[in-house]
């Protein structure tokens, strides 16, 4: 597997995790570094972790993960989205910035988004020129850097669109689920 092929896989499993970057940055209300570094550390964390586990757990397990895993991860971003939408009409005037980043709620967005990795990390078992801890890191790394930088992002649309900016990131969050369960029953 080439440098190429590697990099195009990484940025292609951080897609959900650039997603969910995205929504926590709408919500923010001033740009601060350090819940970006803790989403993408996180993010980046479990992907690079995910692949490890499949590629260990490699083909016995596979055939049990894939019967279920799109449907975890939809209601997981489904409950999550739910909820972001739930708190933006709740709030009220004067009422203090919910800014989202509340540590068991990333946990979840982060096995949510990289249950994909897992699978990735079942392929690269019957790869034999793949060296899977190198392959780990980068996946992390890749995502680690699209998420920091989808909030950012995501905070400057944020400021933009001011209070819809939650109802956005939840309807984000809840499409996303959808898709997952649209991909695996092959709808899409």
């Amino acid at each position: 597997m080439t440098y190429i092929e590697l990099f195009l896989i990484a940025v292609g499993l951080s897609m959900d995790a650039f997603a969910v970057s995205l929504c926590k940055g709408l919500e923010m209300k001033r740009f601060q570094l350090s819940k970006a570094l803790l989403l993408g550390g996180l993010f980046g964390l479990f992907q690079a972790l995910m692949p490890l586990i499949g590629f260990y757990l490699s083909k016995n397990f596979v055939q049990y993960m894939e019967q279920f895993d799109h449907w975890i991860a939809f209601w997981l971003l489904f409950f999550i989205g739910g909820k972001m939408i739930k708190e933006a009409r709740q709030k009220k005037e004067g009422e203090e910035e919910k800014t989202g980043f509340r540590l068991t709620e990333l946990l979840v967005l982060a096995v949510a988004t990289s249950i994909d990795a897992l699978a990735v990390g079942i392929t690269f078992a019957v790869l034999s020129d793949i060296d899977i801890y190198f392959a780990s890191l980068a996946i992390g790394f890749v995502t680690m850097v699209l998420c920091i930088a989808a909030a950012s992002v995501g905070h400057t649309c944020g400021t933009k669109l001011g209070s819809g900016a939650e109802y956005l990131g939840g309807a984000i969050l809840i499409l996303l689920g959808c898709k997952i369960v649209a991909e695996h029953l092959g709808l899409i």
